[in-house]
């Protein structure tokens, strides 16, 4: 009983991580070809795989799709969020997280560039749970930016500051900054960096 017991949770693994695997790979499809643009037999023949076996994990395009964003989410919380959130609250902690959203900017982690602000672009006009997810990633991240100036507020720092106007101007620069980049303007990047520094300087009363 034990040994069926061990060899189920071994076959729930192994099948986890290549749903995650498949994921990964569907979301960086996903930043070229769009998420519309994805499919299972696209997908089979870009891993090598059958396609019952993708269908298998994910049944319906649209589960993959909404494994697509999932999976894009994770990779940006691992590079961006988390290791920002270990800065001490406040101005550094800001400023950790627009060093770092730019930085997944300008490397990105997907061929296509950024994938959230490429699928709002696609989604923007459309309904169903991959629009909702695509919309709820953006506004989870957009709202932890909020709430983190908010905090760095409370300590002193951007008095006066309207914070969700703040972080659309923000949002705003950066995603100016993707559209540069994915097009080779390298001067439009820096400038998109120095309008974002000079936004956190301005509600900053820390020196740089």
């Amino acid at each position: 009983m034990t040994q069926l017991t061990e060899s189920g949770d071994q076959r729930l693994a192994k099948g986890a991580r290549a749903r995650a695997a498949i994921a990964r790979r569907a979301a960086e499809l996903a930043s070229i070809e769009g998420l519309d643009g994805l499919s299972i037999g696209m997908l089979a023949t870009d891993l090598g795989i059958s396609k019952s076996g993708i269908a298998t994990l994910f049944g319906t395009k649209e589960a993959l799709q909404l494994a697509a964003v999932q999976a894009a989410r994770d990779v940006f919380i691992e590079q961006v969020v988390a290791p920002s959130l270990r800065e001490p609250r406040g101005i550094d902690r800001i400023r950790t997280l627009i060093d770092r959203w730019f930085a997944h900017i300008d490397e990105p982690p997907f061929p296509g560039g950024c994938f959230r602000v490429a699928t709002l672009t696609e989604f923007s006009s459309k309904s169903g749970p991959v629009h909702d997810a695509v919309v709820a990633d953006r506004d989870a991240w957009l709202g932890l930016l909020t709430t983190e100036i908010r905090k760095a507020q409370e300590q002193g720092d951007f008095a006066g500051a309207d914070p969700e106007l703040l972080v659309f101007e923000l949002d705003a620069v950066v995603s100016a900054a993707n559209i540069a980049r994915q097009i080779g303007d390298s001067a439009r990047v820096d400038a998109a960096r120095s309008i974002a520094t000079r936004l956190l300087s301005a509600g900053s009363t820390s020196t740089a």
